[in-house]
């Protein structure tokens, strides 16, 4: 199982890195089969790439360079295929220079993030293919979600199912990944399964690995870790009469929500920034505990050395606040600036005076604040090249507790999906691993 992080659209880098991990496979494993995630070629999701020429160029150079460079394995893959005016999702079967069988992906999700019947052709036919003599079948992704796929690959013969993915992060979600595929081995297909899951991130979607192997009896024998590329060895056998076994292997044990949730933030920033090639980030740094868990994340996804936190005090800044910034800044060894803005601050309102005469003071005022300290970011991140994180969380925008074009500045927004108590659990687990946070900062009450 190639548990890897592909790059949306790099089509030659993507490729080489398939190549690397099939030799690897292949060389170091002693592996007769290696399983690459879905649509790997391309990247997922490629989205309106698809009908651009270009990548069907590029798709079609990726397979010949896998029949030319790679053999004495066999390569299972995902791409995008092309067929007159049909795209197919697929999962090419590659070994020594031949396309060994195609299985095109059958069920096309189309709720929530996804939209692939904008894109693809489903296909109506099952894949069995013989390896080792073993007749194994093959799925992709939401074939497995359904019944009919799987329930076909087993008619035509199937005694195990491969199944590669690319299946998005949510909360609980590979519990849900396991539930469903334990019911499907119980009542339905009664042979065993590997799961195949990609890792890493895609602007807001991020990709949590947790590839599996489950046995016919439905308990999982095998899982490989959360948000963590590599590739993990599967031994399947088959008894004289004809059932295919899995043998236990290492099994990481399943995250819980907190860890999980974190895990999911840091690999979801970490991709943000270095697929988008930023040489690092800026954090304005308030001393309030949403600042001060994405200061965290961005150490966590990127390195000290890339991080540049920002405190910019006015005359309602308490010295509290002022020392928790700087503290926490120290704890994790990244380079702090403090930028007062009073003398902006002074020089806004005198230059509105006019305007604002006969008004009592109000958010007018308040708002000014936040856009003095955008400004400051701002420019830090365009003279230095760095990205802005964003610290709002949910529960602010869900109340409009936000400021537009001040606090909501930035090009990414790790914890825009967190609410309130979210933040407060975890930053309490990421100081149960080690200090990262001021106790102060978690333990006082919040500003908003």
């Amino acid at each position: 199982m190639a548990q890897l992080n592909l790059f949306v659209g790099d089509v030659d880098g993507n490729t080489s890195r398939i190549i690397e991990a099939a030799c690897e496979a292949r060389d170091q494993r002693a592996a007769d089969v290696v399983l690459l995630p879905e649509l790997a070629v391309s990247g997922y999701p490629p989205e309106d790439l698809l009908f651009h020429k270009g990548l069907r160029t590029q798709v079609a150079r990726s397979l010949e360079r896998l029949r030319r460079e790679v053999s004495g394995i066999t390569m299972i893959v995902g791409y995008p295929e092309y067929e007159d005016t049909h795209i197919f999702n697929s999962a090419a079967v590659i070994r020594d220079g031949q396309l060994l069988a195609n299985h095109r992906k059958a069920c096309l999700p189309n709720y929530r993030v996804f939209d692939e019947k904008r894109y693809f052709t489903p296909g109506t036919t099952p894949t069995v293919i013989e390896l080792g003599g073993i007749k194994a079948g093959v799925l992709v992704c939401e074939d497995i979600w359904e019944t009919e796929p799987a329930r076909a690959a087993r008619a035509a013969g199937a005694q195990v199912l491969l199944v590669i993915n690319a299946s998005p992060y949510e909360v609980h979600k590979q519990i849900q990944r396991e539930t469903l595929v334990a019911a499907r081995r119980v009542s339905e297909i009664d042979v065993p399964l590997v799961f195949l899951n990609l890792v890493g991130g895609q602007d807001e979607l991020v990709f949590d690995g947790n590839s599996f192997v489950m046995d016919r009896n439905a308990r999982v024998t095998q899982r490989a870790p959360a948000f963590t590329e590599g590739l993990y060895t599967v031994d399947l056998s088959v008894t004289p009469s004809g059932v295919v076994e899995p043998a236990p292997g290492p099994s990481d044990a399943l995250q819980g929500e907190d860890e999980s949730v974190y895990g999911a933030l840091v690999q979801g920033t970490r991709d943000y920034v270095d697929k988008h090639r930023f040489p690092g980030v800026v954090v304005g740094l308030s001393g309030g505990i949403d600042s001060a868990l994405t200061l965290v994340i961005a150490v966590d996804a990127v390195g000290a050395e890339r991080v540049h936190s920002v405190a910019m005090p006015s005359r309602y800044t308490s010295a509290m606040s002022r020392e928790d910034a700087a503290l926490q800044s120290s704890w994790l060894g990244v380079k702090h600036s403090e930028i007062s803005i009073e003398g902006m601050f002074e020089a806004t309102l005198a230059a509105l005076a006019g305007e604002f005469a006969g008004y009592p003071p109000d958010t007018a005022e308040e708002n000014i604040q936040a856009r003095c300290r955008g400004v400051l970011l701002m420019g830090i991140s365009n003279k230095t090249g760095k990205m802005l994180l964003t610290t709002g969380n949910k529960s602010e925008m869900s109340v409009g507790y936000a400021t537009l074009y001040g606090d909501m500045a930035g090009g990414f927004a790790p914890i825009k999906d967190c609410s309130k108590l979210l933040v407060y659990r975890l930053a309490r687990w990421r100081n149960g691993r080690a200090r990262a946070i001021p106790e102060r900062v978690i333990k006082r009450p919040p500003s908003a």
